[in-house]
């Protein structure tokens, strides 16, 4: 009777957990050295197998042509031009061009929020297992301040690229993909009760090439190795990281962590031009041509994310930061809107309703073929101002391409549309003052020549 008169009070459900989020950053790798991008010569299942779960973006763009700025826009989700860190760190100051570049800064400052510090505030634990290049130099030294303990990671193994002579056969996996690996594994398994941030911060492909002599006459023997976008040394570094990044997948469906996991793949920025072509692409490293720039990246998010997809929205490294921020529920009301999240265009397809994105790379480089330059991507046009041009009337002041029309950016249409070109270029000075980026000067001496 009294069951009847007083029915029991339901307690509140349990908040859904968060998911945990696995991010995976290769070094250096080109947009065309997956296999979902048509690649026959690469060998990557595995991360073939994430991108087909879920989102895969032919317009993903890094945040910069070098891996220092990209890696910062992730940390941050700030323009590296609104960081005044537009560089590898710690750069170069050439004495011998026409163009002074102008002095960045050296390290990600402890004052910028990491992507690492609002998460563990939603109660997540944190990892990097990998290659960092934000603090000062390469001497990593535990809980110093801008290395990553410094930074909001709570586990930290840290790596960088080999030496040349690390090179050798005796150390086949130079470049630490399986150790790397190994440590990201006992972190995911050490807090699968917990939601964690696992970023797996790769060193391959990046120079000094070097692999396991029996993988990479593999890839010398395999059809197209004389192509000049299949390069032998890589694909085998490739495909090593491709079977760690296969262990990682593997992990999580053992640990009944998949279904709660959003997995992110991504690259810092092209490939070296010189070492393989970026074909369809023109450029690579170092430059803003769209070699230099255009990279893999793909996302899956169980439950969220639509399976099998392709999007053609062009996105940028600082989407990232702001889609795991709100996964996580981390507010990011303080923050300018140099990025935009993903979740809604993951779920359904929903353009982002953005006008453009920017780079800035008032650098020479001893990669590059391309002058420091500026660029603005809008719909399908692209536009660059060089830097050259624009100061000292050394060739064009700008460039216009239709990336749809000619992804290989080889028709200039600066002189057929003035008046788009003329709309771009002044967009892209209107944004350099927004971010107050550093711009290059006039050495003295060479503004007569």
């Amino acid at each position: 009777m009294a069951a009847a008169l007083f029915p029991a009070i339901k307690s509140p459900a349990a908040p859904a957990r968060p998911p945990n989020l696995l991010f995976i950053l290769a070094d250096d790798m080109g947009w065309n050295q997956v296999g979902y991008h048509g690649s026959t010569y690469y060998e990557t299942p595995n991360i073939d197998r994430l991108a087909h779960k879920g989102v895969r973006f032919t317009d993903a763009y890094s945040a910069a042509p070098i891996c220092s700025p990209t890696r910062a826009a992730l940390m941050t989700g700030k323009y590296p031009a609104r960081l005044h860190l537009t560089d590898y760190i710690p750069g170069r100051r050439w004495d011998d061009k026409p163009l002074v570049t102008p002095a960045m800064q050296q390290g990600l400052p402890l004052a910028e929020r990491t992507i690492a510090e609002r998460l563990k505030e939603r109660g997540y634990t944190t990892g990097l297992f990998g290659k960092w290049h934000l603090a000062a130099d390469y001497e990593y030294k535990p809980n110093r301040p801008m290395d990553p303990e410094s930074q909001g990671f709570d586990t930290v193994f840290h790596t960088r690229k080999p030496e040349d002579e690390d090179i050798t056969s005796k150390k086949p996996d130079a470049h630490n993909a399986v150790e790397i690996t190994d440590h990201a594994l006992e972190f995911i398994r050490a807090n699968r009760a917990r939601p964690f941030f696992c970023y797996v911060a790769h060193n391959v492909v990046h120079r000094p090439l070097g692999e396991e002599a029996a993988l990479i006459e593999k890839y010398r023997r395999k059809p197209g190795a004389d192509r000049p976008e299949n390069n032998a040394v890589m694909a085998a570094m490739i495909e090593r990281m491709d079977r760690a990044i296969g262990r990682l997948l593997d992990a999580l469906e053992a640990e009944r962590l998949a279904a709660n996991t959003m997995v992110v793949f991504a690259s810092d920025n092209g490939n070296v031009a010189a070492d393989q072509s970026q074909s369809p692409f023109r450029g690579g490293k170092a430059t803003l041509w769209e070699g230099g720039i255009r990279v893999p990246l793909a996302i899956h998010w169980p439950g969220v994310s639509r399976q099998d997809a392709v999007s053609h929205e062009p996105v940028i490294t600082q989407d990232l930061f702001f889609t795991l921020c709100e996964a996580a529920g981390a507010p990011t009301g303080d923050l300018p809107p140099d990025g935009v999240s993903l979740t809604q265009h993951l779920r359904t397809a929903a353009p982002l309703g953005r006008d453009a994105i920017f780079f800035h790379y008032p650098h020479y480089h001893h990669l590059g073929d391309m002058r420091p330059a500026s660029v603005i991507r809008a719909g399908r046009s692209k536009l660059i101002e060089w830097q050259e041009g624009a100061l000292l009337g050394r060739g064009p002041a700008i460039s216009l391409f239709d990336l749809t029309a000619d992804p290989g950016e080889q028709d200039d249409l600066a002189t057929a549309q003035p008046a788009r070109a003329a709309e771009l270029r002044e967009k892209l000075r209107r944004w350099r003052a927004s971010v107050g980026a550093q711009e290059m000067t006039v050495r003295a001496g060479q503004a007569n020549r």
